[in-house]
Parts: structure tokens; C-alpha cells; sequence
């Protein structure tokens, strides 16, 4: 009886190992079969589609994050997708026009949502404060999560309402020049002082969110 029970052991160990090859062959045949016709497009650039009407002040949530290279990105195994030669089609049809068209109008926008943009590289990090230093003209501005340590080089001279939660903030000199700000939130960074809270002196501040920061320990620290 005892060797029934171990050949049945190992049949049923086999058996489950069989079952959980079989499940995952299905689970992603079932993936494949359920890809959408535009999957292969969900790196592209919004200005690289055909037939693309959306300017860069119209994208609600635009990432500057870097994507796959273009080799990746431009050619698969089975289909071949030849974007940059139907771009070049166009700019030889209509000229500068759809370029400038679709070029970044950041200087423009008055509303702004660039959160979540898990900037990684060094790369994406830049082009991002490049981004910062353009919005001339903002005055509602979200940079929720995007651990951003410094933005003391950006001057943003019309935003009244700006969103800097859960950053990696240490002191407030590290804010960008806010000359009309009027609601500012750094909860959850880990500003631990007030020093540079002059910088805001001349602002017509009405609200600062300090919450979940290392300077809501320090006694009275509102009465500062």
C-alpha cells in the first residue's frame, strides 16, 4: 500500500504540474487573442500618428518620461510599423505648418496636470525642469509624486495654486520663485524647518499644507 501511495503522490504532483502548464499556456493565448488592434501604438508620441489633431496645451496629463528606443518601438516581429514615414509623408505635404502645430505650446498653458511621471533617469528629470521653466502663463499647476528634490532654478511668475504633495522636499528654499501664489501644499515631503519660509514673504499666500512633514513635530510651528 505504501508504494500505491507514493506512485499516486507523484501522479498527482504531475498531474497538478501538468494543469498549471495548461493554464498558463491558455492565460496567455487568452492575452494575445484579447490585444487591442492599437496596442502597438501605446509608446508613439501623440505628433507621430496619422491624422492627429491634439496639440501638446490639450494633453491632460502629458509624460516626459523616455520611451523604448525607436528600433523597438517602430518594428515587432510579425508587423512593421512605419510612423516616421507617414510623418515624413505629411511634413512634405503640408510644410511647417503641422509642425509647428503640434510642437510643445507649454509657454500657453494655463491649467497643468504633470503628476505621477516616475522621472528615473537623469534624462527625464531634466527635460522635466525644462518643462517648469516654460509655463509662463500657468496658474493652476498639480506635480503630485513626482520626487522631485529641487526646483529653487524654476520661476513660475502667474501660479497662483500649486500641488507638490508627496515629493522629496527638504526646506523650503527648495521651491521654485512664486511670486502670486496663493495655496501651496508640500504635504508628505520631509521639510524639517521653516527656514526659508521668507521666500514667500512677499506672496499673497492665503494657504501652506505642511502636512505628514518632519516640521509639524516642532512645537507651535504654526505660530511661526
Amino acid at each position: 500500500s505504501s508504494h500505491f501511495f507514493i506512485f499516486k503522490t507523484i501522479n498527482e504532483k504531475f498531474s497538478c504540474y501538468q494543469l498549471s502548464a495548461y493554464a498558463l499556456h491558455t492565460w496567455t493565448h487568452i492575452r494575445t487573442c484579447m490585444q487591442l488592434p492599437s496596442s502597438r501604438f501605446r509608446f508613439v508620441p501623440w505628433h507621430r500618428l496619422e491624422q492627429c489633431e491634439v496639440t501638446g496645451d490639450q494633453l491632460t496629463c502629458p509624460r516626459v518620461r523616455e520611451g523604448p528606443s525607436d528600433e523597438e518601438l517602430f518594428h515587432t516581429e510579425e508587423d512593421e510599423v512605419c510612423l516616421e514615414r507617414g510623418r515624413r509623408r505629411r511634413r512634405e505635404d503640408e510644410g511647417q505648418n503641422w509642425e509647428e502645430r503640434l510642437q510643445e505650446n507649454w509657454e500657453n498653458c494655463v491649467e497643468l496636470n504633470l503628476s505621477y511621471q516616475d522621472l528615473g533617469d537623469p534624462f527625464q528629470k531634466e527635460n522635466f525642469l525644462r518643462i517648469l521653466r516654460r509655463l509662463i502663463r500657468v496658474e493652476k499647476l498639480q506635480l503630485v509624486d513626482n520626487s522631485l528634490t529641487n526646483l529653487s532654478t524654476v520661476r513660475l511668475p502667474r501660479c497662483k495654486i500649486l500641488n507638490l504633495h508627496r515629493n522629496h522636499l527638504v526646506c523650503l528654499r527648495q521651491l521654485p520663485k512664486l511670486p502670486v501664489v496663493e495655496h501651496l501644499c508640500l504635504s508628505e515631503n520631509a521639510i524639517g524647518s521653516l527656514l526659508g519660509l521668507g521666500t514667500l514673504g512677499n506672496s499673497p499666500l492665503r494657504s501652506l499644507n505642511l502636512t505628514r512633514n518632519p516640521v509639524t513635530f516642532t512645537q507651535d510651528y504654526r505660530a511661526r
